[in-house]
C-alpha cells in the first residue's frame, strides 16, 4: 500500500531517528522509549508496546521490554528454563512462533467471548480495543525446544496495542510495517552491544572484558600495575571427585566457586582466571594499601559465606569441602598474552609465583589462611588482626618472606 504524502514523511523521520540510533549505539530502552514516543507523535493510538528477544546469557534467556501510553517503558529479563512457562506458553506471542503465524491482529472491541489468550482479556478490562503482534526473525528459522515447541534463535517478537473507540486503522499499522526492518536492525546492534559486554564480562570478568571491548587487543600489550593477587582453593577436592558422580561433582564445584566470585566482586576485586577447583583473583581497587585492605576485607566475609555454605549443604546430605587462600602483593605485569590466534588476558610476574609458593605452604603450616608481609604491611591499619605464623623460605625468592593468619576469635584458623 501506498503511503499518504504526509505519513511517508513521519516513516521516513521516524527511519532516519532509528538508523542514527543505531549507528550511536543506543540500548535497547533507549531506542524502543523514543520508537513509542514518536509513533505517538504519528498520530497512531498506542497504548501498550511490548518485545521480547533472545539472548545469549548463563543465567538468562531472553529479555522484555514493556512501555504504556503516560507511563513510560520498563525492561525485564527471564531467566532460562528447558520448558516454557505456562504464562509463555498462554501469550500470543508464543503462538505466532509456535503455530507459524506472521502476524496477530485482535479487534478486542467487535469480541464479546473471552479471548484464548488470558494477556487479552486482562487488556480488554484496562481499555484495550485493538491488538496486533508480528516478528522478525535476524537468522531465519528458529530452533526446536527438546519438547517440539520452538525457540526464537534469533530476533523480535513485538505487539502494539490501542484504546482507540475503534483500534488501529490501517494506515496505523503501515506506517508500523514500514519501520519495522529497520527498528529490527537497530534492536540488533543494540542486542549484539549487550552480548559482547555480557560475554567478555563472564568468560574474561568485568575488568579484562571492559579492557579488551575497549580496544586493548594486541599480544604484548602489558600494563605493569600494584595490585593483590588471591588465590583460593577448595581442599580435598581432587579425592571427593574420585568417589562422587560427574554431575554432582560439577554442582558441587559451582556452589564453592560461586560463593568465591561473590566475595570477589562484593569487595571490588576481579576474576582473572578459574584454575581447576580454584581461582586466582586480583584486587586494584586504588593504591596498594587500598587494594590490600580491600584483600583482607573479604576473607572474613570468604569465611562466614563459606560456613553458610557447608551448612546448608549438611543440612541437604551433601558433601562439604574446605578451602585455603594466600594473598600476596607485589607489581604484576596485566595484559595479553599467547599466540596470534588465541589470547589470554592475564597477570604475569614475580608476584604471581609468589602467590602460587605461598598456596603451597598451607598443608605444612598447617594454616588455611596465609598472607604475606607485603600485604599486611600495605593493609595497616586493618580491619583485621594479623597473626605472624613464621619466617619462610619460599621457592625461587632470595630472602625469607614473613607470613601471617588472620586471627579468628571464633575458631582456630588451621585446617581441618
Amino acid at each position: 500500500m501506498t503511503l499518504p504524502d504526509s505519513a511517508s514523511v513521519f516513516s521516513h523521520s521516524l527511519i532516519d531517528w532509528l538508523v542514527n540510533k543505531g549507528l550511536q549505539g543506543a540500548g535497547q530502552e533507549e531506542l524502543l522509549e523514543g520508537f513509542c514516543a514518536r509513533l505517538v507523535e504519528m498520530g497512531i493510538p498506542l497504548m501498550r508496546f511490548h518485545a521480547a528477544q533472545s539472548t545469549l546469557h548463563p543465567v538468562y534467556g531472553g529479555t522484555g521490554y514493556s512501555w504504556y501510553n503516560g507511563a513510560g517503558g520498563e525492561s525485564e529479563k527471564f531467566e532460562y528454563t528447558e520448558t516454557p512457562s505456562e504464562v509463555w506458553q498462554q501469550s500470543p506471542l508464543y503462538a505466532l512462533l509456535n503455530e507459524d503465524l506472521d502476524e496477530i491482529r485482535v479487534k478486542l472491541v467487535d469480541h464479546n467471548e473471552p479471548s484464548r489468550f488470558p494477556l487479552l482479556n486482562d487488556l480488554r478490562e484496562i481499555g484495550a480495543t485493538d491488538y496486533y503482534a508480528t516478528g522478525l526473525s535476524y537468522e531465519g528459522a528458529s530452533q526446536l525446544r527438546p519438547d517440539g515447541t520452538k525457540k526464537v534463535s534469533d530476533g523480535v517478537l513485538m505487539s502494539w496495542t490501542s484504546d482507540a473507540p475503534n483500534g488501529f486503522e490501517d494506515s496505523d499499522l503501515n506506517k508500523i510495517q514500514s519501520v519495522l526492518p529497520h527498528l529490527g536492525l537497530a534492536l540488533k546492534s543494540a542486542k549484539n552491544q549487550d552480548l559482547a559486554k555480557d560475554l567478555m564480562r563472564v568468560y574474561l570478568g568485568r575488568d579484562a572484558g571492559r579492557r579488551v571491548l575497549s580496544g586493548e587487543i594486541r599480544r604484548g600489550s602489558l600494563q605493569q600495575i600494584d595490585a593483590v593477587i588471591w588465590n583460593f582453593d577448595l581442599e580435598g577436592f581432587t579425592t571427593l571427585s574420585e568417589d562422587l558422580p560427574g554431575h554432582e561433582i560439577i554442582d558441587m564445584l559451582n556452589d564453592y566457586l560461586a560463593v568465591a566470585v561473590g566475595v570477589v566482586h562484593d569487595k571490588g576485586g576481579n576474576i582473572l582466571k578459574f584454575m581447576g577447583d580454584g581461582l586466582m583473583a586480583m584486587f586494584d581497587v586504588g593504591e596498594i594499601d587500598e587494594d590490600a585492605r580491600a584483600a583482607l576485607d573479604a576473607v572474613p566475609l570468604l569465611q562466614s559465606r563459606m560456613d553458610e555454605l557447608n551448612a546448608r549443604r549438611r543440612a541437604q546430605g551433601l558433601p562439604v569441602a574446605n578451602y585455603t587462600l594466600a594473598l600476596h602483593s607485589g607489581e604484576i605485569l596485566y595484559g595479553n598474552i599467547g599466540s596470534e590466534t588465541r589470547l589470554d588476558f592475564t597477570v604475569i610476574g614475580p608476584a604471581v609465583n609468589q602467590a602460587a609458593r605461598i598456596a603451597g605452604m598451607h598443608r605444612s603450616l598447617g594454616q588455611r589462611i596465609l598472607i604475606s608481609d607485603d600485604v599486611a604491611r600495605a593493609a595497616q591499619p586493618c580491619a583485621q588482626e594479623l597473626v605472624s605464623v613464621g619466617r619462610y623460605m619460599l621457592r625461587g625468592v632470595n630472602e625469607p618472606k614473613e607470613l601471617f593468619t588472620v586471627y579468628s576469635p571464633g575458631g582456630p584458623s588451621e585446617s581441618d
